[in-house]
């Protein structure tokens, strides 16, 4: 359950946005709630609304439902999820970008296209001529200009505010006063007639030190009447101003401190007296102790009253805690003691008085040991303190980077104030006694600061933070710190006044930049935004924020709705950490990747509002004046919102002062250039102009792909480029980092490979200097560098280039291009290319995209005709595709190397990495899922393709040495990659990409268009299960099934690649992938029949099943079906369970398939006619199907013995002689199936020890003889399906026959079934009573309420261990089971044996459980050795199918309530597999875990029976 607060989930208008389940969550009541607005509704950010669950394919499945929001209104939202009781489990924010419009019109202006121009308002002179000073935005290709605050302001910054809602009254002129309403139609002009937009700056963290509404409304501010927590911090603020004073007098010059303090022994004289006239004076510390005299007489009368009477504890153990009790009103000695505590730690132990004086002498103690610690906690922050003071007197006085503001005077005084004292002068004395008075002490306010490095999430100014006492703040003495408390209640006015302040400024302004942000409270501006939003709901936000951390930032931005965060490009350090910023900002890299419409939404980077200077540049030109122009094309070139400050294009030489500036800006005049006036000639306005509207271009035209690459030292290139039409646009950029003019720069510039074919130059463009009187200066308007500007040459072509030198045509591995050789290239130069694919590339691109229109529309842009198209790509793929069967699938699709390498081939080898797990499409797919969403072009997969056509070659030649309906897809797959090899290789991962994902997604629609309905109709999770059997089951040279009876139909045949042939190619289970899909080791009985119900019959691959089961029925022999399926030599009668699961599909396939009783009378070729005979021809034996069955139950009923064929350590090299020996048949006394002794393990639990050194060689180490549970289970099944079978005339058999003593004897199908059932429960039920007469060996009981594992083993103990074998029984045949006896099993094995994806294959209360697997492990432990533990710990997947199926039907048995908690925590199991199917590159299901889900490096990655067995429950749902 992710908490994602500090996560940013940034979306555009017009998403869907779905809600999905993760794994944790899926069987659980889960709701989503959300304060986005419902239909009709307005948004109130505290009103939180439900959303309903859509079920996409009609079923009520947790993997695919989700909530929906259609993201059509811009702001911040919040949404969190409730789960069971859970109101609030966790939660998140999404943020809504605005959509801004511009001109008469309403066009939409994206934010990628903002170029914007911030103006310090109060250098905007009179209303009437702002048109003529923001048209220079207008004309030097701006679309934005951001105002600085046009509130009246107080005596300094621009950004301390007067009075929040009055117009600056400097922008009126005498007898015209301009009002709001006159800034609007402003605003409007400019955004109507211009297609400009306005922004300005709102303050909410601070107002002026001299704002008339603090007077009247002090509360409004931190006094000391309501944060009385400040005196201390304020007397000491008082102490030094008064320090100051007497310094500046001269008072201390003889103690070595002078007015002006200049060097070391200045300072050190300034700390000595600091701690003498100042902190030891204040005696701070005794606003933090007890007055001990008053708390220790509480206390004796406490004692002396007895009212908490007389107790024997040891009540003087001084060392215990007292509870102290702060002060509300912050005095000297106001903290007090709880008293209850000091009696709970300070007892007497008698009523005597000096028991009671012992009592309080050691309370006294203690008091003073806590007034020591307090005293000392004082002294550190009064240590802290002096530092500080001193280090603000280095900076200010001392260093070169200061102000240096000289000798200490009442103006400078020796340190800033803390608050303001609005009163006349007066002693400290007089002052101290102000402090006390509350009319006074209420308008000692608390100036606004910053501290460098804090919580940016933290108010400085409420209690606990000590930074006013500590001096750690850097002050703005000319503000006062806003305190509007948790809610409107508690500061009415402050709030009253901000929100009326929002108004206006929404009404007027498209969008605001919030000042101070990090030390605006969080909950203040999100009120205040969701005000302005209500009246602009599509609000654009900006803010600065410098808190150093991504995720930080994301909380403001997640809270507020922040559209786009200032970065300023001048803090960077160098042209590379911008060139970082700048690939950072953008979309995405070239050649990205192309995303599906429906994406997982992955956390995003804020937008950014990228720009090349900003009024808090301390100096403009602190690199070099040729720098500027790189600079801003730096900028220009971002993939993201650009702005400026006005007097950067102007070349202005010194800083704009926020406080002290009285100069005007000057006006636009476009022909004549004078002092006050600018035109495009100034500066590097020109180069401005040209970058501002190239970096429109880009953005509109989708050019949203971004690479950065440095050069040189000195010489970046940042490419745009546009995904649809794959256009370029290069800029090729020198920075003149210092001036060049006074440093000495290499002439050379290293030559430039540019993919493809340069169209044109877009801009050149160098600083230069001209003729021109520089001497003149205006008195009123801010002056520039009149000297330099900008040289441009605009769309030109290369042979016109005055830096180009050479431009060759040049064939290079990563395709063709033009190398670029400059010439006087110097610092300061810039040259922009626009860039277009050669002319086979270009027809070649647009044709690939044409045939991908068929997987997805977003290919129709930049497609092309062409003129002669390959046949095969005339038609669609679908129905290309729609011509392989299923196992042709199984080629196309998968096969992992050992099946390859089987056929002759091998699996994808990328070098310096890995092979791919499969050799068909999923091999890649698996790969690039990973790598797709994080556009990981990096990755050796991408660099293997742009090396090299070996890939696409391995795929479509791999594909056509199959020939047939498989070798046209490889003809599909080898014309749709002779596109790709004639493109720039950085575009061939990309378009790969999307050539295998468009086939492997119609490869799956074709496979589902095959299967059944509950596969076609069912959940993704049903159909990733499904497509295990098509991953399963494939046909090969070497993975024939035995020939099946010539007579039979339907039967697919092919030609041998051995024999040129004709043969049947029916297909064959792989058991396992990698360990158990060729030769010998491929095909096994048990695992084959356990799957085929899930992965072939609920798929629908009917025939095929039929085969299969044929196939197998004519390998039957002693009355068993192999064990391993192989040539003659190598079938292994070696297991009693393969013979029941095959009859058991025989009932699902009759049960489930349409006429599937049918089969039983298909007739089965026997290999083996006789235990005796020689394998027989196919067609030379024929019966019919149901005859075989019924030999399956005459042999067991009749007993079967037999050695193994070619018995001995050829065969088996682990195994003893007498494993060899088998031996199977049916109790008679209680119908039960029996066999196999304590020599060889006849069930699935087969591990034989294998380790000498352990001594468990030759010896089973789950031997499981005797009547194994499930085995019992599946012979009932069997028993009374036959016995329906025959009373329904389907099998002709109604019991069979048996000799004994010379004698024949019948027992009946009934009789049979009937004394299974009587004797079950008897025999396996482990009951709660210690004295059950029908329990044997009582003193073997461990576990009661649970189902024998065995019945009868060689082994008794065996019998009674606890193993998730039952529920198999109770799924085949649960009317064995009593209900209540059944769901209290299940109960147990729940808590005992269930695992994650898997079931424990043995209780870990055994003393034998192990549950970690390791088959190399070879050591002295017999139970582990040579991973003898296989089955006695370690979790397999496919019990758990069983159990879920067994608690989901004997649940129902329950009643509704007990279904519905039963299907719950059924789809919660499930979640974890749906998730390893997914994260899975074999996707698949392992066979087995280690313990608790871990890991299991010896399993299979992908098991037929595990995949099958978790179906098969999504089917029981």
């Amino acid at each position: 359950m992710e908490k994602l607060e500090r996560s940013l989930f940034r979306l555009e208008q017009g998403f869907e946005l779905q809600f999905r389940l993760g794994p944790t969550l899926q069987g659980k009541e889960v709701q989503v709630y959300t304060n986005y607005p419902a239909k009709d509704h307005k948004f109130d950010r505290l009103k939180f609304h439900s959303l309903d669950w859509v079920y996409p394919n009609g079923q009520e499945d947790d993997c695919d439902k989700y909530c929906r929001l259609d993201l059509i209104v811009a702001g911040s939202y919040q949404y969190y999820f409730s789960c069971g009781d859970k109101e609030k489990v966790s939660g998140g924010y999404i943020v809504v970008d605005p959509v801004l419009r511009v001109g008469a019109n309403n066009d939409i202006l994206p934010l990628d296209c903002i170029s914007s121009q911030t103006y310090l308002a109060k250098c905007l002179g009179p209303l009437d001529k702002w048109l003529d000073r923001v048209r220079v935005a207008k004309e030097t290709g701006y679309n934005m200009i951001h105002f600085t605050p046009l509130q009246k302001l107080g005596v300094s910054s621009c950004y301390s505010l007067a009075d929040q809602l009055e117009l600056n009254p400097n922008f009126s002129l005498e007898g015209k006063h301009y009002t709001w309403r006159d800034v609007g139609n402003l605003v409007e002009t400019v955004r109507k007639d211009w297609n400009m937009l306005c922004i300005t700056d709102v303050v909410y963290n601070q107002t002026a030190a001299d704002s008339e509404w603090i007077d009247l409304h002090p509360e409004c501010g931190y006094n000391l009447v309501n944060s009385p927590y400040l005196k201390p911090a304020w007397l000491l603020d008082r102490a030094l101003w008064h320090l100051s004073c007497e310094v500046a007098d001269g008072k201390y010059a003889e103690q070595g401190l002078p007015a002006l303090i200049q060097h070391e022994q200045h300072l050190n004289a300034l700390q000595g007296i600091l701690w003498q006239q100042v902190f030891s004076k204040l005696s701070l510390w005794e606003f933090l102790q007890v007055s001990v005299d008053e708390a220790v007489e509480q206390f004796r009368q406490l004692l002396q009253a007895g009212s908490l009477g007389v107790t024997s504890r040891s009540s003087t153990d001084c060392r215990q805690q007292l509870k102290m009790v702060q002060d509300p009103q912050h005095r000297r000695f106001g903290n007090t003691v709880d008293m209850e505590s000091a009696l709970d730690t300070f007892a007497p132990h008698s009523r005597s008085p000096s028991d009671i004086q012992e009592c309080c002498n050691c309370f006294r103690r203690r008091l003073e040991e806590l007034n020591l610690e307090l005293y000392k906690e004082m002294n550190c922050h009064a240590e802290q303190a002096t530092n500080c003071i001193v280090g603000n007197v280095v900076y200010e006085r001392l260093a070169e980077q200061g102000p240096k503001l000289g000798p200490v005077t009442r103006k400078y005084p020796l340190c800033p104030r803390y608050f303001t004292f609005p009163f006349e002068e007066m002693t400290f004395e007089e002052e101290m006694h102000l402090m006390e008075q509350k009319d006074k002490a209420c308008h000692f306010l608390a100036h606004d600061g910053s501290v460098t490095g804090n919580n940016p999430l933290r108010n400085l100014t409420e209690s606990g933070s000590e930074v006013y006492l500590r001096r750690e703040l850097v002050c703005e003495s000319d503000t006062i710190k806003l305190r509007y408390g948790e809610r409107p209640e508690d500061c009415p006015y402050l709030w009253a006044h901000m929100n009326k302040y929002t108004e206006i400024t929404a009404k007027l302004f498209c969008g605001v930049r919030l000042v101070n942000c990090h030390s605006t409270p969080v909950h203040v501006a999100e009120a205040m935004l969701a005000a302005a939003r209500a009246i602009r709901p599509d609000l654009y936000v900006i803010a600065d924020l410098c808190t150093g951390s991504q995720l930080t930032d994301n909380v403001f931005v997640n809270r507020l709705g922040i559209t786009s965060l200032v970065r300023d490009a001048r803090s960077a350090t160098g042209s590379q950490e911008e060139g970082g910023w700048l690939s950072w900002f953008g979309k995405e890299p070239v050649g990205a990747f192309f995303q599906p419409s429906l994406r997982p939404l992955i956390p995003a980077v804020t937008h950014t509002m990228f720009m090349d200077g900003t009024l808090n540049d301390h100096s403009p030109i602190q690199r070099s004046v040729y720098d500027f122009l790189p600079s801003s094309a730096l900028v220009s070139m971002a993939c993201c919102a650009t702005g400026s400050t006005r007097g950067y294009d102007e070349l202005l030489p010194n800083q704009i002062s926020l406080v002290k500036e009285d100069h005007l800006y000057s006006c636009w005049n476009p022909e004549v250039q004078k002092c006050d006036q600018v035109n495009l000639k100034t500066g590097i306005m020109a180069g401005k102009m040209a970058l501002n509207k190239l970096h429109q271009e880009l953005a509109a035209e989708g050019f949203t792909q971004v690479y950065v690459e440095q050069l040189d030292e000195d010489v970046v290139t940042v490419t745009r480029h546009c995904p649809s039409s794959h256009q370029s646009v290069l800029a090729v950029l020198r920075r003149a980092v210092k001036n060049p003019e006074g440093h000495h720069h290499k002439d050379n510039v290293p030559p430039l490979f540019i993919p493809g074919q340069i169209e044109e130059v877009v801009l050149e463009a160098r600083t230069i200097v001209r003729d021109i009187n520089s001497d003149r200066r205006s008195d009123i308007n801010i002056n520039s560098l009149p000297e330099y500007t900008a040289e441009i040459q605009e769309h030109i072509q290369l042979k016109d280039s005055k830096v180009v030198k050479k431009a060759a045509m040049v064939s290079k591995h990563s395709g063709v291009g033009q190398e670029i050789l400059f010439k006087k290239f110097k610092p300061g130069c810039i040259i922009i290319f626009r860039v277009t694919l050669e002319s086979r590339s270009r027809e070649q691109l647009g044709a690939l995209r044409r045939h991908l229109i068929q997987f997805s529309p977003q290919y129709q842009t930049g497609s092309l005709a062409e003129h002669s198209t390959p046949a095969v790509l005339t038609k669609p793929l679908m129905t290309i595709m729609s011509r392989l069967t299923l196992a042709d699938m199984n080629m196309l699709l998968y096969r992992c190397d050992a099946e390859e390498r089987e056929d002759g081939g091998g699996c994808y080898d990328i070098p310096s990495w890995l092979s791919l797990h499969y050799g068909g499409l999923q091999g890649l797919m698996s790969v690039l899922a990973e790598i797709r969403p994080k556009n990981e072009l990096g990755h050796s997969l991408c660099d293997n393709l742009r090396g090299g056509d070996w890939m696409m070659d391995f795929i479509s030649n791999r594909l056509l040495a199959k020939g047939g309906a498989v070798g046209e897809v490889g003809h599909w797959f080898q014309a749709m990659f002779s596109y790709l090899k004639h493109m720039p290789r950085y575009l061939v991962p990309c378009y790969f990409d999307a050539i295998i994902q468009g086939a492997y997604t119609t490869a799956l629609e074709a496979v589902f268009k095959q299967m059944s309905s509950f596969i076609q109709n069912g959940s993704s999770l049903v159909k990733q299960l499904a497509l295990g059997s098509v991953q399963m089951y494939g046909v090969g040279h070497c993975l024939m099934l035995p020939t099946i009876s010539p007579h039979l139909k339907d039967v697919p045949h092919c030609l041998s690649e051995i024999t040129c042939q004709d043969n049947q190619c029916c297909v064959s289970l792989a058991a396992g992938l990698p360990h158990f899909c060729v030769g010998v080791f491929r095909s096994w009985g048990r695992d084959t029949f356990i799957a085929l119900r899930g992965l072939m019959l609920l798929t629908g691959r009917h025939l095929e099943a039929r085969n299969i089961i044929l196939a197998f029925a004519g390998t039957l022999r002693y009355g068993l079906i192999p064990n391993l399926l192989g040539p003659d030599s190598y079938l292994r009668y070696n297991c009693r369970d393969a013979v029941w699961w095959w009859m058991q599909c025989i009932q699902e396939f009759c049960t489930l398939v349409p006429d599937g009783v049918s089969i039983l009378k298909c007739p089965v070729s026997r290999m083996f006619p006789t235990n005796v005979s020689d394998p027989q021809p196919a067609g030379a034996w024929d019966q019919p199907l149901y005859d075989v069955i019924q030999e399956v139950m005459q042999r067991h009923m009749q007993g079967i013995h037999f050695r193994e064929n070619n018995a001995g350590p050829q065969l088996d090299h682990n195994m003893t002689d007498e494993g060899f020996n088998v031996e199977a048949g049916v109790d008679q006394s209680t119908g039960f199936v029996y066999g196999g002794s304590r020599f060889n393990c006849g069930t699935w639990m087969d591990k034989m020890g294998e380790s000498e050194r352990a001594h468990n060689k030759g010896i089973p180490a789950t031997p499981r003889d005797g009547s194994a549970v499930e085995l019992v289970g599946l012979c009932k099944s069997t028993v009374r399906w036959l016995v329906k079978l025959h009373n329904i005339g389907h099998f002709p058999h109604a019991a069979v026959t048996i000799r004994r003593g010379g004698q024949t004897y019948s027992v009946s199908y009934v009789e049979w079934d009937h004394k299974i059932q009587e004797n079950f429960e008897k025999n396996f039920y482990i009951s709660h009573d210690p004295h059950d007469p029908e329990e044997k060996h009582p003193q073997l009981v461990h576990k009661r309420g649970i189902y024998k594992d065995s019945f009868g083993a060689s082994s008794p103990w065996c019998d009674y261990q606890l193993r998730p074998n039952f529920p198999i029984a109770m799924v085949v045949a649960p009317e064995l089971f009593t209900v209540e006896k059944a769901w209290e099993s299940l109960d147990v094995a729940e808590r005992k044996l269930l695992g994650p994806l898997g079931m424990k294959t043995l209780d870990p209360d055994d003393m034998v459980y192990c549950g970690v697997y390791d088959n190399n492990l070879d050591n002295d432990k017999f139970n582990q050795a040579k991973g003898f533990n296989y089955h006695q710990g370690p979790e397999w997947l496919w019990p758990m199918g069983y159990f879920l199926r067994a608690k989901l039907y004997f649940a129902k048995k329950m009643g509704k309530e007990t279904y519905d908690k039963t299907v719950n925590l059924v789809k919660n199991i499930l979640s974890h597999h749906a998730v390893h199917l997914e994260r899975s590159p074999w996707k698949g299901l392992p066979g087995l875990t280690n313990e608790n889900g871990q890991h299991c490096p010896f399993s299979c990655k992908s098991q037929a029976s595990s995949l099958a067995a978790i179906l098969e429950v999504l089917y029981d749902i």
